[in-house]
């Protein structure tokens, strides 16, 4: 069974949360302050976070930004900021969705659902290819024997093309699949991200891969069978 953390400090809402989650087969944890927010993130280990903004004690950026330092566990911001400048910032920091309040319980599973497939999708074991090698499960990247350093948002990149070789993505399909659907900002960002890891991997032999461009269909991790 999947585990959420809940970190809400309205009572009320936690509850109607935990209510939908559970009847869809998900264990969850309630936590109601900032304070508390990482020992309990550290403590249980979830499989997803539902972090609102506004919280006692510390707010959900400086939550989300600590979470981010130790973990790419998916976070869905709750929050009632709904202008466009919040949810920006919120993908800017990491978070994987953003679901402004009021809502409905039933779009929450969803979106809980669709955050936990992307994210599933990227949880495999270690890859090599080549002298590239990607950890899936620890989140890290090697080349040439080196750890490479890398943004959450540009290793969510590499990771899910790494996760799906030699096939061509939009740069629509990146943006949904990466930043979530409800991603508000300029298909820019994708090429972005791109340029950001062909500088990573610069050192990585073109004989045993690269990330393609394909003229008016998206992108390729393209990798050379042997």
């Amino acid at each position: 069974m999947q585990s959420i953390l809940i970190i809400e400090d309205e009572y009320a809402i936690s509850q109607v949360l935990k209510a939908y989650l559970t009847k869809a087969q998900y264990s969850v944890i309630q936590c109601f302050t900032g304070h508390e927010a990482i020992a309990q993130f550290q403590q249980h280990q979830p499989d997803l976070v539902l972090l609102d903004v506004m919280l006692p004690g510390k707010n959900g950026w400086a939550i989300l930004k600590e979470i981010r330092e130790q973990s790419q566990c998916p976070v869905i911001m709750l929050t009632a900021l709904g202008e466009i400048q919040y949810r920006l910032e919120g993908f800017q920091e990491g978070a994987d969705d953003y679901i402004a309040k009021p809502f409905i319980g039933e779009e929450v599973v969803a979106r809980v659902k669709a955050v936990l497939r992307r994210s599933e999708s990227q949880h495999q074991k270690r890859k090599r290819f080549g002298a590239l090698e990607i950890d899936f499960k620890g989140h890290s990247v090697f080349l040439l024997g080196k750890e490479i350093d890398l943004t959450p948002r540009d290793l969510s990149v590499l990771m899910f093309l790494a996760s799906h070789p030699n096939q061509t993505f939009t740069r629509e399909q990146l943006l949904e699949q990466v930043w979530g659907w409800e991603y508000v900002g300029s298909e820019r960002a994708v090429d972005l991200a791109i340029k950001r890891l062909r500088k990573a991997l610069i050192e990585w032999p073109v004989e045993e891969g690269e990330i393609r461009t394909l003229r008016g269909l998206g992108y390729q991790f393209h990798v050379y069978k042997k």
